[in-house]
This record gives C-alpha cells, structure tokens and sequence, in this order.
C-alpha cells in the first residue's frame, strides 16, 4: 500500500493559497487599471478654449476606475470580474454629471466627428493585461508552493 507524505503541510499550503492570491491578483488589477485610465486620459481630448457649459479637462478628469460598479452617468469601458469571491470586479468608466458627453466624444454624432480615447485604449491594452493578471496567479501559486 502507497502511503502520501506530508498531507498536512499539502492541506496548510492549498489553505494559504486563496488570501494570497487574492491580494496579489487584487494588487496587479488595480496596476493595470491605473495603466489603462493613465492611456485613456492622455488620448481625452481637452477644450482648447473654454466654453460657458463646460469646463476644459472635465472629460479627461471623469476618466477612472472603480471596485465594483461606475459611478451614476459614466460610461463603462470594461469590467473585470474574478469568479473567487466578491469584491474582485473591476469597472474602467469615463464621464460623469459634468462630462456627460463622454460617449459623444467616443462616438461622434452627425455634426462632429468621432474622436475615439475610450475603446481605442481597452482595444490597445487588453491583452497585457490579462497576462499580467495570469502572471499574478501564477506566481501567487509559486509563492504559497514555496512556503514552508
């Protein structure tokens, strides 16, 4: 009969894993966002002179991230939501009360063109940052599996 050692410590180390994970994936999707909103704000674009209704740099300001849900009037770019637990959802938005015409700006209408900031930077930066993400599960799983 085949006997398995070290059970014990197997059972203590796959226990750790899920605290540890979920402060590094945590760690890396706030990184992220911050990557993209950072990509978004610069490509905003922002009124070169000011208007009486609106306030130059507003749509660039409204640009951000949240755990959870946008804030009310924002536009949602992407959400990332991790099935571990709640708390792991990530929302990318822009706009507010103040820049209500993000999606306008994104989108263009018939008298203004399109001047796309939104999409264009989730388009540019998905990919890396769902590696960076897995990375950031993988080595959670090294870093408990070398724990002793």
């Amino acid at each position: 009969m085949t006997k398995i050692r070290n059970v014990a410590r197997l059972r203590k180390k796959l226990t750790q894993l899920p605290p540890i994970a979920k402060a590094m994936i945590r760690t890396q999707m706030a990184a992220t966002a911050d990557e993209v909103t950072g990509m978004m704000k610069r490509l905003a674009p922002v009124l070169e002179s000011p208007a009486k209704d609106r306030r130059p740099g507003a749509l660039r300001d409204s640009i951000g991230w949240t755990w959870g849900k946008a804030p009310k009037g924002a536009s949602v770019v992407a959400t990332v939501k991790i099935d571990q637990g709640a708390g792991m959802t990530i929302t990318i938005y822009a706009g507010s009360a103040e820049a209500f015409y993000a999606r306008w700006q994104e989108f263009g209408t018939q008298d203004a063109p399109a001047q796309p900031f939104f999409y264009v930077s989730w388009r540019a930066s998905k990919k890396s940052a769902v590696r960076k993400i897995r990375k950031s599960v993988r080595d959670a799983a090294k870093k408990v599996a070398s724990l002793s």
